[in-house]
This record gives structure tokens, C-alpha cells and sequence, in this order.
């Protein structure tokens, strides 16, 4: 099959966008399918359109469609599409999409009812890295991965790490690219100024993975998100985390995971980053329902969940 891949985001930017869709472009070469990745359809041919985003990638649908009436359209909604809420705008090109992929369980509820019955859920998948050259008894180490953007709250982090005691030996370590320059002058300032924070700015993926893969724990500080990579990638990783009770964080986490706080709660950040270091009993409660949850973000499932979708659409 000849797929066209449209993502907003190239596959070679630190955007989660980009990311995924250099992740599926890769699963669905290995399924034996043809795949031309582009950031917008223009009348190439294709057997089916794998589009990203539905409100940025509207039109590609719209074209595709008119060009290609006949052929099936999967449509896979982000963070910004499904959360705080679709709008009726959105529902004209859902209606264009065959299958609706959505990165977690809640998303389909975000659905209107009508539309619930043609969406499957692709949990993100990643690699399962190994941590290296961690010195025990340092610091506790805390990692965030998060591009400087206001719906990530990527600061909430530093705001908690400000209001933790001077004895604490937790750093939190926060990786990510610049995309609003109000908030890389905050993180730069507040790295600067805070002992348990530290902002190191874009890194490589293998670096983030590696930082991830080094830390007792991950944060998770976003206000809406789809389904994140980097909470994917600290599970696979073997690393439990902190994270604020959003639809995208339940949705792979469990609605009763230990480590959730309310959006934008520094003060409810700091106690859960102090519990964690000193509380062994209640981090090995984390650690052991993350471990519950990794079976999730396997390679190997998420290959099979393309597998059973494409298959079902080449027999519909």
C-alpha cells in the first residue's frame, strides 16, 4: 500500500509531531507499506492518507478527499486538536476520516458519540533505554522534558523546585527547544537562580533519552496534551513519574495513579517531589504501577495496533 504521511511538524524536528510521525513512517516501512512523508497533501497519489493534526492538516484531508473520494482516510488527533475541546468547526473534516487515532483511552470520549465507533488507540511506543553512569546518593535526579511553551507549563517545575528546603537533594534537570522567548528568558533566569533546577536547553534525542534513563524520577507538567511522547518514553524507560490530571496523563496512567497533581500546582509539585525522595514505601508505589503500565508503549504493540487498523481498512 502507498500511504501519504501528512505531518505539521518535520520528522527530523524535536517536535512531538515530528516524532511520531518519523516513529509510524518507520513501523509502517516495516508493515511493507510505501510511505511518502510531507507536511501537506498536494494531489500526489496515495491508496490511503495518514494525516496528523486534524485542524492544521484540514486541508490536505479536504484535498485528498476530493481528488481521491474512494480511497480511506485515518485521521490522528494531537493535543491541541481533542483538549480543552473540539469545536464544530472540527467536525467536517472528522467526518471526511475513516479511522480516527487517538493517542490514549480518554480521547475517544472527547469524541462526539457519533464519531466514538471509528477511532482505535495507538499508544505511543519507545524505546526502552538503559540508564549509564548514575552516582548513587548525589542528588535525586529529576527530569523534565518539555519545549518552552505555555500549554506545556513548562516552569511549573521550577516554581515547585523553588519552594523545596534548602536540604533537599532534588535537581530537576529540564531539556527542551525554545518556542515562546518569554519563557527561555524564565527558565534561564530561574536556572540561574534556583539550586534545584537547572535548564539545559535542546538536547539530541539520544541525550534527552539518556537523561531520562539517569533520573529517580519524570515530570509531566502539561496543562492539555494528547498523548505524550515523553511520558511513553519514562515508562519504557523504567522511570516512574509526576504528572499533572489532564485526560492525555490519565488515559496512560490510570485514573488512580499516586504520583497526579492539579495543573499548575507548584506548591502540590514540591510536597509530591519531597515525598518522593524521602518516602521509599510510596516511590516504590509509583515504580510498580508504572511497571503495570509499560506493556503499553512497547514497540511491538504499537506495530500490531497499525497492523489490525490497515488491515481492517484494506478489507472494509
Amino acid at each position: 500500500m502507498r500511504i501519504c504521511l501528512v505531518t505539521p511538524h518535520p520528522i527530523d524536528s524535536a517536535h512531538g509531531n515530528g516524532v511520531t510521525a518519523a516513529r509510524w513512517a518507520a513501523i509502517l516501512h516495516e508493515l511493507g507499506h510505501t510511505v511518502e512523508t510531507t507536511q501537506g497533501y498536494q494531489q500526489q497519489h496515495a491508496d490511503l492518507l495518514l494525516a496528523l493534526h486534524a485542524r492544521r492538516s484540514a486541508g490536505s484531508v479536504r484535498r485528498f478527499h476530493a481528488r481521491l473520494p474512494d480511497r480511506p482516510i485515518v485521521l490522528a488527533l494531537t493535543g491541541t486538536d481533542v483538549y480543552p475541546a473540539l469545536t464544530p468547526a472540527d467536525l467536517p473534516v472528522l467526518r471526511l476520516a475513516d479511522r480516527i487515532v487517538v493517542l490514549q483511552d480518554r480521547g475517544i470520549a472527547a469524541l462526539p458519540p457519533e464519531l466514538r465507533t471509528r477511532a482505535r488507540v495507538v499508544y505511543q511506543s519507545a524505546p526502552a533505554a538503559a540508564p549509564t553512569g548514575r552516582e548513587p546518593g548525589r542528588c535525586f535526579d529529576v527530569t523534565l522534558l518539555a519545549h518552552l511553551r505555555s500549554v506545556k507549563d513548562p516552569l511549573l517545575a521550577a516554581r515547585a523546585a523553588a519552594l523545596l528546603p534548602a536540604t533537599s537533594r532534588v535537581l530537576v534537570t529540564h531539556a527542551g527547544t525554545v518556542i515562546e522567548e518569554a519563557l527561555g528568558a524564565q527558565a534561564r533566569q530561574r536556572s540561574h537562580d534556583n539550586p534545584h533546577y537547572q535548564w539545559v536547553g535542546a538536547l539530541r534525542r539520544e541525550e534527552a533519552l539518556r537523561l531520562l534513563a539517569n533520573s529517580e524520577l519524570a515530570l509531566s507538567t502539561s496543562q492539555h496534551e494528547g498523548g505524550a511522547n515523553a511520558l511513553s518514553e519514562a515508562l519504557a524507560a523504567g522511570v516512574p513519574v509526576l504528572a499533572t490530571r489532564i485526560p492525555g496523563t490519565t488515559g496512560l496512567l490510570g485514573e488512580d495513579y499516586p504520583g497526579l497533581l492539579a495543573p499548575g500546582d507548584a506548591a502540590g509539585l514540591a510536597e509530591l517531589l519531597q515525598r518522593a525522595e524521602h518516602d521509599p514505601d510510596w516511590y516504590a508505589r509509583l515504580q510498580d504501577h508504572c511497571v503495570t503500565r509499560r506493556h503499553l508503549v512497547t514497540p511491538g504493540r504499537e506495530r500490531d495496533t497499525w497492523r489490525e487498523l490497515l488491515d481492517d481498512l484494506s478489507t472494509r
